[in-house]
This record gives structure tokens, sequence and C-alpha cells, in this order.
């Protein structure tokens, strides 16, 4: 349908108002094209004549009154401004509702006042909802964002933007709080805490009051919180963006500073800011410039002491927290340093200025150079260095700009100290970022901060725009309806002529690198260079601005400023007197950032190519920061999923719940909501789903097409007849896409058919009301009539013969009547007794022939299953014997093929050894070839050092010639060097000391190095001693392990023949496995014993040979050592080659110690003539150096000849470092190729060793393997004598096995016949069967004859259970541990396991043994803990157990002996009370765990309710045909009230789920035996959780509010309370619990205007609190145009009448509260004597006492 087709008469439009933006009217007449005028009635009765324009537009259509109020702004049919702001309106002035839905948008609008919607119940109740379940929220936002993380593993962004004051940071706040709530880790770092810790601070030194926020933030923050794989938090990040530092140095009118300045002054007094002498917040310069000193409702003292708690929170140590307070006092005292004027040029400060004083003693620096350099700049020329006095205008400026940088530093730090807090050690898997930033901005005076601020924006709305567009086609793509492109605002020239080349960061960055740049000239070269762009202005009337369009609105930038707040600079001569702070934290501040100074800044690539930068220092801007780290951050929200919440300022006056329409359609402009509406309205706004639509219009549709059964043709066909214009509409995948206007129209169709039909209606109701009073009025007259005809003929015709002839008839008839009725009676009573008595009889025969068949039915068919029973469990063993013993003989036989594979293993090792060996002399030739070369080496390096003290004469020669040079000049030059020559004897006495020194230490390094060689001989020649004695010992032990492994070869063969042998006896073949392990665990034990003698061995030959071949370095010692060693390495198979080999090497080191220590003295005497002759070297050096320093001092008017000659002296120097550095190389190269040397022969040596221990690791498994034979052997005789006993055994078993079977069967008979006892006695109570007794009789005598042949004499029991005390664990484990309820105890008495447990208490209290029956109260206690822990999510084991807890529990009070539990006890029961001990304290731990079973119980059943609530109780049409579906805009709801959208888990949901649901757990309770009490209590708590739960939801979804829903949720609550009266359980309170859900469908369902209605509503809703009454009420959403919306006044109404009542302030109930469980004491009859214990439960261990 087109749209012009709908500017019909009483339809409603919107036209454009100067006061409220827009206004509504009502057109008079039908329009019709052409017309000029369209004729409007307004709101207030006016008539009005709407002029249309030249091109013919109308103005906007009104959403129709069934729409307005949604949760989603595109759920609307017609989509543009007025219809957004009227909506925002209703829902936040009349509904009280603060978040609407715009699309992927959340619109906050701040309150102004605190609302009960935040908490912890809010946020339980949104966590794993979708984000269209329930009504709009900053926590659904923070949901969606949470589940998308876990779900697609993909990185979510928050955008929380909007104005100062529209609760940017509190909602940001919240949605840390929410991420914090639900992701709770199991650690102990409270990491969530300190996320949330983190925003007090940031806000106290971040946050300041302004003229639209009392807690403004003046910086931008990106908040990222990283979780680990489960999706926990594990820490936070955060960065911020462009700190408002100015705020720190001015403050406008009835603004204020940063909160932590007034923090601190309110906490002077304080112990700890008591050195700070700090001062009200009145007397400082920089917190008095607004005036404003207090915040109403603030506390600044408290929110200091909050501070400094979440600065110790995050772990900021005191001193660090100090050094900060220190900081910020002293820029408040830098503020009231006076600055006086001397003249125009020149400025200076008093040095006893108390603040001057207090700001450098608290920052640590001198004030002389304060006071100087404040006023006084030095300029460095190329020439000379010129210190220029300042004026007190700079000055002052110099000062402010000193103060902002250190609080700008300050601020810095803290979030760096806040990072590492949140850092917590652990990878991040993924993160969601809150972006906390500022939005759009303009003011009367705008300057370089409102252009940054407005720079980003612009920079956010790009990527939202191409974030929405790209949703937008994903949603088209994803249905298969056709894409086309949408026309919407690109702002990509603005940014192009913000950061482009040549653009106006680049132009202002160039004028910056100018000196004399100034705010004008850039100003000129902006009007240069962008004066053609479309989106740059000049104004008309100023040459100090200039005016950019942005995407939200024209601003205009006044240029003053710019440059300075670019550049951002500080006087060098300050930052030089901070850099010499004693305060560590400052100082090292002004060092990392000399440092980071000359770092190279992150480059961002712009929009187009930029200007190269001049000078290196352009990048250092402030402009150039901002912009890097803005692309930095879109890199960040590019590479995430973003999620936007747009907050809103209502109004300038921060009034609660006031609009003002100007204000707020403002920032709708500017935060993007309408740039949304304008890309949906263009294309299909309105979508709905096939059964949305099928249930919202299935009015409109006709018979036939109802009957086409499915809903997506039926869709169709419909709407192609109602809408013929087919591009009005697209047919999805699962949506129907309708344009802009069409679902009015459909609502103005079905509102019309309503109508219609309540027309028709209300015609036959009137007409058959009126037929039914004429109807009345008829039968009325013509009774009247009657009567009165009847009176008048009954007075004509009566007579008194009459009156006796009809009396006398009438008694006649009367006893005539009589006696037919009694006669027949008569008849009846004997003919029914008869029939009666023959049918009893012949009932009482059939009767009784049953039981006869199934007695001797039964009889036969115990002893037939016994028998079959007893024939396949023979059968079974036999198989069962005969597989096991197969099993294990193949298992002996691959272990004796094992063994013998390993056997012959070892014998090939040990031949391969030699083999080894002989490849380790080939490589001690090697090491022998690298030592002849090392030797080369060192020849060479001696001849080196000679060279270099050849060369060290000449050099010494050369001085000298200079030196007599010199000396001809010295008288020339005596005078003119005195100073010189004081300077230059001073630096020779130190080089003096230095060499003395190093003399000094050579000569200790020697004396050392004698005293290490001596001893090291000494140490030599004692392990070399040791080393013969463990190589003899070594020889004696290898001649025994031959001799041993030739034993154990021989012993092997004749294990297996042996093993053959054994092989032929079956059942001894499976002990042959235990026998081969316990052979492997002697084997294993002899092997260990001698690795650790072969170790001690081989460590000491180890250390021994490293010694001896690190000291051997001649070349004819490696010679003679390899010869032995070739000798050694020919011998026969001998396995201590090696040690033969040793001790050769031993002999030939002791030959050569000798030879060596001649070496060594001889290369100590070369040392001492070297340092000698080095020590006459210094000595001449030093004179040269005495004769320079005169001739020096001689010098006096050349001067360019004294730089000249000056040299000398360095040149000396570097000559006598070099000569001691060669000398350093030389020793460094010969200790370097002994160390290698070293290093080679160990290597050998350990080679070596390995062999060795190789070969004793083969010895040793010979070794355990023979003795492993020998244990076989043994053990296998063993075997063979138990084997015989356990036959002789089996004997006697069998035996004793067939006298209880005899047992039994005697038992057997004899219950049988006190069964037909009991049977009898029941028959002789009837008398109609007292005829059969005489064969009863007769069939009981073959039992009786067989009762007398085996008497059974009765037993008097005590109630009581012996068991063993090693039986305890068997016990515990059978009754508790490895019990089924749903198997064997099912048709049990309730509480058998507790009697029974409670049976065996007794008999260890009747055997007064106080350790049995404490050690049996533990086992019990511990093993249902154990089972409970087991099956923490079982219902079954859960009740179970509760059940016979809550009866031992019973058992204990009842036995106890105490009179307030005997009252109602037998006799006997008394007889049965405990005797010796006191078990109250362990009645306590009962109960404590009987309580925590009871609460796991809770849980499960809540775990499986919970889901069904919702469904069940309040989407499920238990009433149908009641419910209609409204649009639910792009926040589709994850389940519907038709089934068929929700698919199964929705189908299954309703009240009959949770009635069966409910029946099960009552069922299940009741067959296990639990007391009614309990059960009560039980469903008491269940009722309150579906009570909270539902009610819940009502408060937290608005499309639940509405009249139908009320009568669904009031049928339902029908059904409930039915269940309970078919149940029994009326008595049980749980009912009580429904109280605030029926008292809210009740509100819904009641009419809501007049007074009348108020009072009533005060008087029925007693359990609803008053916030929940006035929610529901706000909330009310009519589903069709018949309800009414419920009046503001008549909520404020009833809020009046509520006040008096105290009620909580909380909006939610609380669906995690638990009742109070009590276990009330309940007396059993049961009697504990006449108790049996079942043969299923195989407790065959006890016995009855």
């Amino acid at each position: 349908m087109a749209l012009l087709e709908l500017y019909t008469k009483y339809n409603r439009v919107w036209i454009p108002d100067a006061e409220d933006v827009w206004k509504s009217a009502e057109i008079l007449k039908d329009f019709t094209p052409g017309d000029r005028f369209l004729q409007l009635h307004l709101d207030d009765g006016t008539e009005l004549q709407l002029p249309l324009e030249g091109d013919g537009r109308l103005p906007p259509l009104r959403n129709p009154d069934i729409l307005v109020g949604e949760n989603d702004l595109t759920a609307l049919s017609y989509l543009h401004e007025p219809a957004v702001l009227h909506n925002l309106r209703v829902r936040f002035v009349d509904s009280k509702i603060i978040y609407t839905y715009c699309g992927i948008i959340l619109v906050a609008v701040n309150p102004y006042k605190q609302l009960p919607i935040y908490g912890d119940a809010v946020i339980h109740a949104y966590s794993g909802q979708n984000m269209g379940d329930l009504d709009p929220h900053i926590f659904a936002v923070a949901e969606e964002a949470y589940k998308q993380m876990a779900r697609n593993n993909r990185n979510q962004s928050i955008i929380v933007s909007g104005e100062s004051g529209a609760g940017k940071t509190v909602s940001a706040r919240y949605a840390m709080r929410y991420f914090a709530m639900v992701s709770k880790s199991g650690s102990n770092k409270h990491v969530e805490d300190k996320v949330l810790a983190s925003n007090p601070v940031t806000e106290a030194i971040g946050n300041a009051k302004t003229t639209r926020n009392d807690n403004s933030s003046r910086f931008g923050k990106y908040t990222e919180i990283s979780f680990d794989k489960r999706y926990q938090i594990i820490g936070a990040n955060m960065r911020t963006y462009l700190l408002e530092k100015s705020r720190v140095v001015f403050q406008s009118e009835n603004e204020r500073n940063y909160h932590i300045f007034y923090q601190m002054c309110a906490s002077a007094d304080q112990p700890d800011f008591k050195s700070l002498r700090l001062l009200s917040a009145d007397k400082f310069n920089y917190t008095n410039m607004g005036g404003e000193m207090e915040i109403p409702g603030v506390d600044d003292r408290a929110e200091m002491a909050e501070t400094c708690r979440t600065f110790t929170l995050l772990g900021l140590k005191k001193d660090f927290q100090a050094d900060l307070f220190k900081m910020l006092a002293g820029i408040l005292h830098l503020g009231n340093v006076v600055i006086k004027a001397v003249n125009s040029d020149k400025s200076s400060v008093n040095t006893t200025d108390a603040h001057l004083t207090a700001f450098c003693d608290l920052l640590g620096v001198r004030g002389e150079e304060m006071c100087r350099w404040l006023c006084h700049r030095r300029i460095v020329l190329s020439s000379e260095t010129v210190v220029k006095p300042q004026p007190m205008e700079r000055a002052i400026n110099a000062r402010d700009a000193l103060a902002k940088h250190l609080y700008a530093f300050l601020f810095d730090c803290v979030i760096r100290r806040i990072n590492q807090a949140l850092q917590v050690p652990g990878k991040q898997h993924s993160f969601i970022g809150v972006l906390d930033i500022y939005g759009f901005e303009t003011f009367d005076v705008n300057s370089f901060e409102q252009f940054c601020i407005n720079y980003a924006n612009e920079k956010l709305q790009q990527q939202f725009n191409l974030h929405v567009f790209k949703l937008e086609q994903d949603e088209y793509m994803k249905e298969g309806i056709p894409w086309t492109l949408i026309d919407f605002y690109d702002n990509q020239p603005v940014i192009d002529l913000i950061e482009a080349k040549m653009g106006i960061l680049d132009l202002l960055d160039e004028e910056c690198l100018f000196l004399q740049g100034t705010d004008k000239n850039w100003l000129q070269k902006l009007y240069n260079y962008l004066g053609s762009r479309p989106m740059f202005e000049k104004p008309r009337l100023s040459n100090q601005a200039f005016v950019i369009q942005h995407f939200a609105d024209k601003v205009e930038y006044q240029c003053k400023g710019f440059l300075e707040k670019n550049r951002d600079t500080l006087y060098e001569e300050l930052v030089d007197i901070m850099r010499a702070s004693k305060v560590p934290l400052l100082a090292d501040f002004f060092n990392e950032e000399r440092h980071n100074s000359v770092t190279k800044a992150v480059k961002v690539k712009a929009a187009r190519p930029g200007v190269k930068p001049v000078n290196k220092q352009l990048r250092s801007t402030v402009g150039d920061k901002f912009r890097s780290s803005l692309y930095l951050l879109m890199e960040t929200l590019n590479a995430t999923t973003p999620h936007y919440v747009r907050c809103i300022k209502p109004n300038e006056e921060k009034l609660p719940f006031e609009y003002d329409s100007k204000r707020v359609v403002q920032q709708l402009r500017a935060c993007g909501v309408l740039e949304t509406v304008h890309i949906s309205a263009q294309s299909y706004p309105s979508r709905w789903t096939y059964i949305e639509f099928y249930s919202r219009y299935s009015i409109l549709m006709s018979q036939v097409e109802l009957r086409l059964g499915e809903k997506k043709q039926t869709c169709q066909t419909v709407l192609q007849r109602l809408i013929p214009d087919s591009n009005q509409y697209k047919f999805g995948r699962t949506k129907i896409f309708l344009r802009a206007g069409q679902v009015a129209y459909l609502e103005k169709l079905r509102l019309d058919c309503l109508r219609t039909a309540c027309i028709t209606i209300q015609k036959h109701v009137r007409g058959w009301s009126q037929r039914r009073r004429y109807l009345l009025m008829k039968h009325a007259a013509i009774t009247i009539q009657q009567y009165f005809r009847g009176t008048r003929q009954v007075r004509r015709s009566l007579t008194a013969l009459a009156l006796k002839q009809a009396w006398a008839a009438v008694v006649i008839q009367r006893h005539c009547r009589g006696y037919l009725v009694r006669r027949v009676f008569q008849l009846l009573l004997i003919a029914t007794v008869t029939v009666q008595s023959y049918v009893r009889g012949w009932k009482a025969r059939k009767r009784y022939k049953k039981m006869v068949e199934e007695h001797k039915a039964l009889v036969l068919q115990k002893y037939a299953r016994a028998w079959l029973v007893r024939r396949r469990f023979q059968t079974m063993r036999r198989l069962v014997l005969n597989v096991q013993l197969s099993y294990r003989v193949q298992q002996l036989r691959k272990k004796v093929e094992e063994q013998n594979k390993e056997n012959r293993g070892l014998m090939e090792r040990l031949t391969s050894l030699a083999n080894t060996h002989a490849q380790a002399m080939d490589r001690i030739q090697a090491l022998e070839v690298e030592l002849s070369k090392a030797s080369n080496e060192r020849a060479s390096v001696e001849e080196r050092e000679k060279k270099a003290k050849e060369e060290s004469n000449q050099v010494i020669a050369q001085l000298r010639r200079e030196r007599d040079k010199i000396s001809l000049e010295k008288k020339d030059v005596e005078q003119k060097l005195k100073d010189s020559l004081q300077q230059m004897t001073n630096n020779f006495e130190d080089v003096k000391k230095k060499l003395m020194e190093d003399l000094e230490r050579e000569e200790r390094l020697r004396k050392v190095a004698e005293h290490n060689s001596e001893l090291q001989k000494e140490d030599v020649a004692k392990e070399i001693t040791k080393l013969k004695e463990d190589s003899r010992r070594l020889r004696e032990e290898k001649v025994r392990l031959q001799g041993q492994a030739e034993e154990d070869t021989r012993l092997h063969q004749e294990l297996q023949e042996q093993l053959s042998q054994l092989a032929k006896h079956v059942k001894v073949i499976p002990e042959l496995r235990r026998e081969i392990n316990s052979l492997k665990i002697e084997k294993d034990e002899t092997d260990r014993k001698l690795s650790e003698q072969t170790q001690q061995t081989s460590e000491k030959i180890n250390l021994i040979t490293r010694q001896l071949l690190g000291e051997a370095k001649e070349e004819e010692l490696i010679l003679r050592l390899k010869k032995e060693t070739t000798e050694a390495a020919n011998d026969k198979g001998n396995l201590l080659f090696a040690f033969d080999g040793l001790q050769n090497a031993t002999r030939l080191v002791e030959s050569q110690l000798q030879e060596q220590k001649e070496n060594y003295e001889s290369q100590l005497e070369a040392l001492v003539f070297k340092n000698d002759h080095l020590t006459r070297e210094n000595q001449q050096l030093q004179a040269l150096f005495q004769e320079k320093s005169n001739v020096n001092h001689s010098i006096g008017q050349e001067v360019a000849r004294l730089t000249s000659e000056n040299m000398v002296i360095p040149e000396l120097k570097q000559q006598l470092s070099e000569m001691q550095r060669h000398r350093q190389e030389l020793e460094t190269q010969l200790k370097e190729q002994s160390t290698a040397m070293t290093e080679k022969m160990t290597k050998v040596s350990n080679d070596l060793q390995g062999r060795l221990e190789e070969e004793c690791a083969k010895r040793r498994l010979l070794e355990e393997g023979s003795r492993e034979s020998k244990r076989e052997r043994e053990e296998l005789e063993r075997r063979l004598e138990e084997l015989k006993e356990e036959m002789v055994q089996l004997k006697r078993l069998q035996d004793t096995e067939n006298e209880v079977k005899i047992k039994l069967r005697q038992e057997t008979s004899r219950l049988t016949a006190e069964n037909m006892d009991f049977e009898e006695q029941m028959d002789m109570k009837d008398r109609t069967i007292k005829r059969l007794q005489d064969q009863v009789k007769a069939l009981q005598a073959p039992v009786t004859v067989s009762q007398k042949a085996a008497p059974a004499v009765p037993k008097e029991y005590l109630g009581m259970l012996e068991y063993k005390r090693q039986d305890e664990d068997r016990l515990v484990r059978t009754l508790i541990l490895e019990l089924k309820p749903r198997g064997v105890v099912v048709n049990m008495i309730p509480g058998l396991v507790a009697h029974l447990l409670f049976m065996c208490m007794r008999h260890a209290d009747y055997l007064n043994d106080g350790t049995k029956l404490k050690s049996l109260m533990h086992a019990i206690i511990s093993g249902i803990k154990q089972v409970i822990m087991d099956h923490e999510e079982d219902f079954g084991i859960l009740s179970f157990w509760l059940s016979n807890t809550y009866h031992l529990l019973n058992c204990l009070k009842q036995y106890s002996g105490e009179e307030e539990f005997m009252k109602h006890n037998t006799p006997r029961q008394n007889k049965n009370c405990l005797q010796n001990f006191d078990l109250s304290e362990h009645r306590q731990i009962l109960s404590d765990l009987a309580i925590h079973i009871y609460h796991q119980f809770i849980n499960v059943m809540e775990d499986a309710l919970f889901p069904m609530i919702v469904p069940g109780m309040l989407e499920h049409e238990s009433l149908q045909g009641i419910s209609s579906m409204k649009p639910t805009g792009l926040r589709k709801r994850s389940r519907s009230v038709l089934g068929e959208s929700g698919g199964g888990e929705s189908q299954a949901c309703s009240v009959a789920s949770i009635l069966q649901l409910l029946s099960s757990f009552h069922s299940t309770m009741a067959q296990q035996g639990m007391e009614a009490q309990l059960q009560d209590q039980v469903l008491r708590q269940l009722f309150y959780l579906i009570g909270a739960t539902a009610l819940n939801s009502i408060l937290l979804r608005k499309d639940l509010c509405s009249c139908r829903k009320g009568m669904q949720i009031r049928c339902n609550i029908s059904y409930l309370e039915e269940w309970l009266r078919e149940k029994g359980l009326q008595s049980c309170s749980a009912m009580e619990t429904l109280g605030p859900l029926a008292q809210a469908a009740w509100l819904l369902q009641v009419n809501k205007t007049t007074d009348e209605d108020a009072a009533e509503i005060q008087q029925r809703c007693r359990e609803l609190y008053t916030v929940q009454i006035v929610k529901i009420l706000n909330s009310y959403t009519p589903i069709d145009d018949f309800e009414k919306r419920v009046a503001p006044s008549f909520v404020r109404k009833v809020q009046a009448l509520l006040q008096e009542r105290e009620s909580s302030s909380q909006l939610m109930m609380d669906a995690q509260y638990r009742f109070q469980v009590t276990f009330p004491f309940c007396h059993s009859t049961q009697a504990l004597e006449l108790l049996q214990v079942p043969s299923s439960l195989h407790l065959g261990f006890l016995t009855r006492i």
C-alpha cells in the first residue's frame, strides 16, 4: 500500500514545533494528491491548516498507540526522528524505563536518580539470557558480549559514549561489575575485586565536577578485561586518552578541580597527611577558582578513605602512596607561589615564600633554583648562552605548565601501577574491552580539546556506520533478500579534512616547528589550503576561528591556544630541576621522558598521504600522539565485535525523569541513533517472523487460508491479498520484511476487523438482552392473568360437598398406594437377599480355590527356580575356572619366552663391550693429535710475547727522547701553567695508586697459585693409592661375577626343564606369575646394590682421571698413555682393562710431576722477572710524568702550542693501557688452551666410565636372573602344598553348604506354615467363610506332620545385629556405598537402612564397647558423605539418603533414653534404648549432615525446575486464543509463546511439564519413605522458586505486563493449587509462597483508572513491595487498542497511598533464598525385634541377637 493512502481522517501526524521539537496532530480531512494544505487538529483543541512545501512533502505519520513504548525502536512501523523521540519520552517519563534498544544500540537515558535495577539478583536474572528475552538493560549488553566471546571465541568491545553528565562512567562501571559477577574465578587473587577497585581510583584522579555533571570523566578510557580458557577474569589493562590537564590550573565558574585535591584537603588533619602542610580547599588557588568547594551529598573525607582502601587493595605500596600524595600536595602549594612583576619584562619570586618552601621540601628540589628558573629562561645561541628574564605572565604560564606536567605524570604513573596490579600470571585467551569515551561536544567557545574529542567521535561514527551497514547486509543475505545499496551519510571527507595530507593536524604540527609560529599564522594557512573544502568554512564575522561541518552539527573552533596546547612545552631548566629531585618517583619520570623523547613514535597511516615531517620533534606533539593512540584504538575495535551504548542526558538541570526534547534530539543526532534509524528506514525496517505474523494477523485470514496448514504459505497468501504492491514487502527464509508504514496499515486493518466484530457482538448481545427482557415480561403477564382467571373460576364453582368428597378421595388414595408400595418392597427384599447369599457364596468359593492354586504354584516355582539357579551357578563356576587356568598358562609361557630373550640379549651386550672400548681408544689418539697442536700454539704465543717486550722497549726509548726534547722548553712555560700543574699532579697520583694496586694483586695471585699446586699434588698422591686398592677389589669381584654368571646359566637350563614339567599341573600354573614377580623384586634389589658400588667406584675413577689427565700436558706423557691403553685393549675380553689403563696413567703422571714442578718454578721466576721489569718501567714513567709536569708549568703565552703539547700525556696513558691489555690477552690465551685440553681429557674419561657402567649393569642382570630362578622353584613347591590344603577346605565347604541347604528347606516350610496361619486368622473374621475352615485344616494336616518331625523352636530377638570388628568396612560398603535405591530397596519398608545401622549401634552399646561404637558412627557418617559427594546430581540417591539420615536421627532420639522422646514408646521399645553411651554429639553431626543433603537435594530439583518456570508459567498459553504477539524489532526473543518457534524445548515446557516434574519429585520422596513434614518443606521451597522466578521475569519483561497475560498466570496458579489438592498437600503452606505472583497477576487484570481502584490495589497487594507495584504499573503494555495504558497520574496516586507502608526498596525477589529447614522428631512404631534382614542385601555376616 502506498504511503500517501495512509493520510486519511483520524490518522495522526507529527509537525515541527519550536519548543517541543515535534508535536502531534490529527488529520481532519483525507489527503488527496494536489492539495496545498493539510487540515489538522492539535492536541490543545486548535485547528491548523498546514501548508505543504513545493515538493509535496507531507509531515511524518505517527505510529499507532499499540506500537508506542516498545523495547526496540526498530519495531516501530514509522521510523523517523519524531517517532524515536516520542517513544523514548513515553518510556522514560511515563514508564520510568531508562533503557531502550535501537537496533544494535542500547540507548541509556540518565534518570538522575538511584534505581533498584542493578542488584545482584538482577545480574543473576540476566545471566545466561539472550538479549531479547528480558527488557533492555546494560546487563543485557554485557551478557551478549560475554556470550559471544565464549561462543564465537572472538574478542568483544562495549563502546559507551555520550555527553558529559549522560552517565557514561556509571554505565561502564556497571558493565565491568557484571563481568566480575558472572565470571568469578576460583583463585585467591581476587582479580574481580581489583578490576572493580580500579574505578574509584581513576574517578578520584580523573573525574571532576562540571556544570553538567558532578562526576564528569575528564579523560577517555579503554579497559580490556582479560579472560582465560574457562572465561574467568584473570586480569585487566587500561588505556587512557586526552586527559584534560588544563583543569589542574583553571576551572570555570561552578566547577571543581579533580576530586583527589578536595579529598586530600578534607583529610588534612589525618596523621598520614599532616606532613603535607595542607590547608582547606578554599585557600589554594588551584581549587577555589570555580567557587565550588563541595558537592551535595558527597563526603570528600569518606571518599579519601575509600581511595586509600582501593590503593591498598590494588597492591600499591605505602611508599608509593606517600610519594603520590607528596607530589599532589606540591602541586597545590605550587599554585599558591606568588610571582611578582619587577617591571614589564621581569618578574621575581620571594625565596621565603612558605608555599615555595613546602613545594621544594615535598618534591626534594632546591628552592634557589626554583626561584631563579621560574622567572628566567636560558636561550642557547650558536656562539653563546643567554639567560633572559621572563615577564610575570610568562612566569605564571611556566609555573602552570609545570603543574600540568606533574599531574599528567602522576595520572599516567597511577594508571601504569593499576595495570601492573591487574596483570595476573596466566595466558590471556580472550578479552572484552569497555570504552568509556567522550561524546560529541559543542560549546560557546570550542578549543583544542573539543577539536580532538570531535575528531575521535568522527572516527568512531565512521566505524559505527560501517558496522551497521555490514549487519544490515548480512541480515539480507541470510534471509535471501536481494541486496540494494543504501544511501547513508559518509563522514570520510571530514576525516580527510582533519588527518589527511595538508590537513588541519599536519598544518598545526608544521606551524609548531617554528619558534615564532602563532595561532593566527596557522589559521591563515587553514584559510589558504582548506578554504575550498566543502566541510570547512570561514566565519563571516570573525578572523579568529574556523568552522567544521561534523556529522552531528557545525562547530566553530577558536584558534587561540591551539599551538600552545599542541606543543605542550615545559622549560628545560625546570625539567633539569625535577631530574635532580630527591623523590625517586619524580626523578625517574623525567629521566625516562628524556630517554623516550629520542625514540621513534608510532606511525599512523592517514586517510591520505601526509606531509613528511621536517623535524624529528614533530612527532612529539599532542595532536600527533592523540592521532596515534586513536589509530591503535580503531585497530583494536575493528578486531573485535562491537556493542554500542549511547548515553543521553535528558535535561540540563539534572532533574529526575524530566525530558527536554531539544537536548535529547541534539544528542540523538550526535550519537548515531538517528543514523541507524535512517539506514533501517530506507529498506525494510519492519521484520516479523512467520509465527509472529501468523499469531498477530490471523484475524485477517479467511477460513480457507487458515485451513492451508503451512503457516509460512498462509502468511504469504494473506499478505499478497492485503497489500497488492509486492515492492512493499519481501519474503525471507524465516522473516517477512515490510517497508515503513505497512505495519501501521496492517494494524489499521486489524483494528477495523476487531471493531466490526465488536459491533456485531454488541448487536447480538443487546438483541438477546432485549428479547430476554421481553419474554420475562410476557411470562409475568401470562402468569398474572392465569392466577387472576383461576381465582375467579374457583370462586364461582367451589362448595362444601365438593370439598368433603375431594378430601375423602385423597385419603383413600393414600392408603391404597401405601399398601401397593409395601407389597412390592417385600418381594424385592426377599429376592435381593436370596441373590446376595448365592453371589457371596460363589465369590468365596472362587476366592478359596484361587488361593489354593496360587499357594501350590508358589511352592513349585520356589523349588524349580532354586534348582535352576544352582545348576546355572555350578556351570558358570566351572567355565570360569577353566578360562582362568588356560589364560594363566598362556601368560606364564609368554613370560618364560620373554625371560629367555632377555638372557640372550645380555650375552650379546657382553660380547659387544670389547668392540666399543676399541672405538674409545681411537678417540684418545685423535685427542693426542689435538694436544700436539695446542703445544705448537703455545710456542707461538711465547714468541709473540717476546716481540711485545721488544716493542715496549722501543716505546720507552722513544719516550726518553721526547723527555729530552721537552726539558729544553721547560724554562719558557714555567709560570703560565701553574694551575694545570696541580690538576695533572692529582691525576698522576691516581694512576700511580692504581698501578701499585695491580702489582699487589698480581703478587697475591701468584702466591695463591703456588699454594694450590702443592695441595693438588698431595691430593693426587692420595687418590692414586685409593685407586690401586679399588682396582684390585674390582678384579676380585670380576672373577666372582663370572663364576656366578656360569652358575646362573646352568640354573636357567634346569628351570626350563622344571617349567616344562610343571606345565602339566593345571592348578599350579596360575601361581607362577606371582613367583616371577617376587624374583624380579629380588633381582632389582641385587641390581641396585651392585650399581651403587659400581657408581661409587666409577665416580672415584672419573675424578682421578680428570685430575691426572688435566695435569698431563706434555706430548711424551700422552704417547706413553696411548701405548699402554692400546696394549690393554688387546686383552681377551677383559672387562676391567679400563682400570689397568688408569693405573698406568697414574704411574706416568707420578713420573712427570717432578718435571711439571720444575716447569712451574721456571714460569714463576719468569713472572717475577716480568713484574720487576714492569715495576722499573712504572718508576721511569713516574719520573717522566713529573718532568712533564714541570715542563707544562713553564708554558705561558702560546695557547695553540699548549694544546698540542698536552696531547702527549693521553698518548702515554694509552700506550701503557695497551701494554697491560696485551699482557692480559696472553694470559687469557694460555688459560683457554689449558681449559680446552682439560675438557677433552675429561670427555675421554667420561666415555670410559660409561662403558664400565654398562658392563656392570649387564652383569647384575645375569645375577638377578639366577636368583629369580631359585626363588621361582622354591615358590612353586610351596604353592603345590597350599593347593592341596585348599582342596581339603573346599570339600569341607561343600559339606557345610549341604547342611545349610537342608536347614533352609526346613525354615522355608516353617515360614509357609506361619503364612497360612495368618490367612486363617483373617478368614475367621468373615462369617461367610466359616464353612471353609474344616477344609483348610485338612489341607494343613500334612504340613503339621512335617513340622512335628522337625519342630521349630520359637526365638525371642533383642533388636540388635551382631557384626565383627573387621566387617565394619564391609557393612558400610554394603549398606551405604554400594546400595542402589532403585534396585533392592524399592520394596523395603521406609528407613530400613537407618534401622539396620541403628541395630548395629545398639549391639556396640550393649557390649559397652565405646571404641567400636565411635568407629561405626564415624564410618557411617563418612560413608554417607562419600555417597553424597559421588552423586551430587543424582536426585534418587539424594532423596534416599535424606530420608534415611532423617530416620537414623529419629532413631537416635527415640532410643536415647530421654523422657521427651520416650512418651509414645511401647514397653518393648523402651527396653531397646541405649544403655551405656550418650550419642547427642553424633546427633548434632548427623543433623548438620542432613541439612547439607537437604540443600544439595533442593539445588538438584531447582536446576531441573528453573528452565521450565518462565516458559511454563508465563509464556505457555493455558487458555488458548487470548494472547497475541507484538513486533519485537531487531532483538527477537529466543523463545516464543508458540511451540513451533521455540523448538522442542518450548513445546515441552508448559504447566503440564512443571506438574509432571513435581509429581515425579513427590512420588520419589513418598516411595522412599520421606516424612510428610519434610516433604512439605521441600515443596514450599520449590513453589517459592516458581513464584520468585516468575515475578522477577514479569518485572524485567514489559511484554508480560498485560491483562491477558495476567489471566494466563492466574490460570496456571490454579493448576498448581489443584495439584496440591490432588496430592493432599493443602496444609504445606506452599501456596502462600505464590502470593506475590498471584497478586501481580491480579494487578495486571484489575481496573487502573479511579481512586477506588488505587485504594483496592493498596488493600489487595499486601505482599508486593511498593517499588514492584509501581514497576508493574509503569510497565503495563496494552496488546490491543481496546486496552488503555496506565496514566502517570494514577501511578502517582498509588505511590502516595503506599508511602505509609514499610517495604523494601529491592525490586527483585531473592530467588536464591532458602527457608530454614527443620527436622522435627517423629515417633516410629517399627519394632526392632521384628525387623528381618532381607537376603537381597547380602548381609550374611550380620547375626540377629
